[in-house]
């Protein structure tokens, strides 16, 4: 429940308690007072999460109105004591102005907010240039992409054209300046080639828009619950959101030193995929959880900001994937080195000339080359007795030939046999 203070002309408590019994409110309370301009009253109550929109709405009437909401849960605990612990299960999701006005809360200053951008820029730098992993995570953690995705998809729910236009503009913010930072270093330490963890996090599958919608719906999730029954902490779910944002942004400005273009293009498309995909997913969540253009205390909503920020993302979106479904394996590395593992493995067992150990494929390349190249590496155990060159002669042919059928890219095989103790 939300502990709510109304404070109202002389005269209209009554009206107050009438209207906040009627939501369910319970431990009220009137109280006469002053303020500096003469006699007024005060309301204390105890409100469910659900309440406090329509309580709101039905109190907007009355003149002179000031409501302060305590945005943490209280305890509403009223006789008899033997039913307290029915009174404390109220753990129902917020109110949808609520949570509208608790997003506009979390929007910190400028240069706070660019700082953490600038900080997750470096650490996300260092990890990508040592391929030290848990760096990548922290930066995850630091980046502060969070922020700005879900107030764009707040604004998206309640057609706030000025907060979208605020919200975009500080997402795009913070990208530049991760990206700028990353640039920057690698500038200032020559850096010339990419490194392993680039190529890797370069590497899209074919269902990487599946991050940003499930990160989109589990951050609206995450502002929609109560603080006590929402089992997953704010900076888990922030993290997720900046998953797939803090190393692409990165990866973008190291790449943009080096001159891998490819690269470029993969993390570009990442960050794009990422704001649309947040933006629909949780607009999505925020309709459903009662966010819409009307509400008490709100009156910048309108529908059409609503719908054509929703078709917009839509759009980008579908077009987005149809680049990526249209353009292999550019934008599908990852599942397609996946498959070629797997093709590898069906070769070597159906030539029977050796029992696979284990395989490793990766595409390589530029943009420049007609054909992508493929490369395989391969460990083996020969299955017979016969001279080792021709049994790995045997296996190279089998995947070249099984690599030739099912994919466009040209073959590197590189077979190695080893002997068992």
């Amino acid at each position: 429940m939300r502990q709510v203070m109304v404070r109202v002309r002389q005269g209209s408590g009554a009206e107050v308690l009438a209207v906040a019994a009627a939501c369910g409110g319970a431990n009220m309370a009137r109280i006469d007072a002053r303020d500096g301009r003469g006699a007024v009253e005060l309301v204390l109550l105890s409100l469910p999460n659900s309440a406090v929109g329509p309580l709101l709405s039905e109190l907007e009437r009355l003149p002179d109105l000031h409501v302060t909401l305590a945005p943490q849960g209280v305890f509403a605990l009223r006789p008899p004591p033997s039913e307290a612990p029915d009174q404390v299960t109220d753990v129902g999701a917020r109110s949808p102005i609520e949570v509208f006005l608790g997003g506009l809360q979390s929007v910190g200053s400028w240069s706070g907010f660019l700082g953490y951008a600038a900080a997750a820029g470096v650490v996300a730098w260092i990890g990508l240039l040592t391929g030290t992993i848990y760096l990548l995570t922290a930066a995850m953690l630091i980046a502060p992409f969070a922020g700005p995705a879900m107030n764009a998809a707040l604004a998206t729910a309640r057609g706030d054209g000025a907060l979208l236009g605020r919200s975009v503009a500080r997402y795009f913010s913070a990208l530049l300046v991760s990206i700028a930072v990353a640039a920057a270093l690698s500038l200032a330490l020559g850096q010339r080639i990419a490194t392993e963890l680039m190529t890797e996090t370069s590497a899209l599958s074919s269902v990487a828009v599946l991050l940003p919608l499930v990160a989109g719906a589990a951050g609206a999730l995450n502002l929609c619950q109560s603080e006590r029954s929402s089992l997953v902490s704010g900076a888990a779910t922030g993290m997720l959101v900046a998953a797939s944002l803090a190393p692409p942004a990165a990866v973008l400005g190291m790449a943009w030193v080096i001159g891998e273009r490819e690269m470029m293009v993969s993390a570009a498309f990442v960050l794009l995929l990422q704001l649309f995909g947040i933006n629909l997913s949780a607009a999505a969540v925020f309709r459903l959880q009662g966010l819409t253009p009307s509400g008490a205390r709100y009156v910048r909503g309108r529908w059409p900001v609503t719908w054509f920020a929703a078709g917009v993302s839509s759009l980008a979106l579908a077009g987005l994937l149809a680049w990526q479904f249209a353009d292999p394996p550019a934008l599908q590395r990852s599942t397609r080195a996946q498959r070629a593992v797997a093709a590898v493995h069906e070769a070597v067992k159906e030539s029977g000339a050796a029992r696979l150990l284990e395989a490793r494929v990766r595409f390589a390349g530029s943009e420049h080359d007609e054909r992508p190249r493929l490369l395989v590496e391969v460990y083996a155990q020969p299955n017979r007795d016969a001279e080792r060159e021709a049994v790995r002669q045997e296996v190279i042919r089998a995947i070249r030939s099984r690599i030739a059928d099912r994919f466009e890219a040209t073959p590197f095989v590189a077979v190695t046999l080893l002997d068992g103790a």
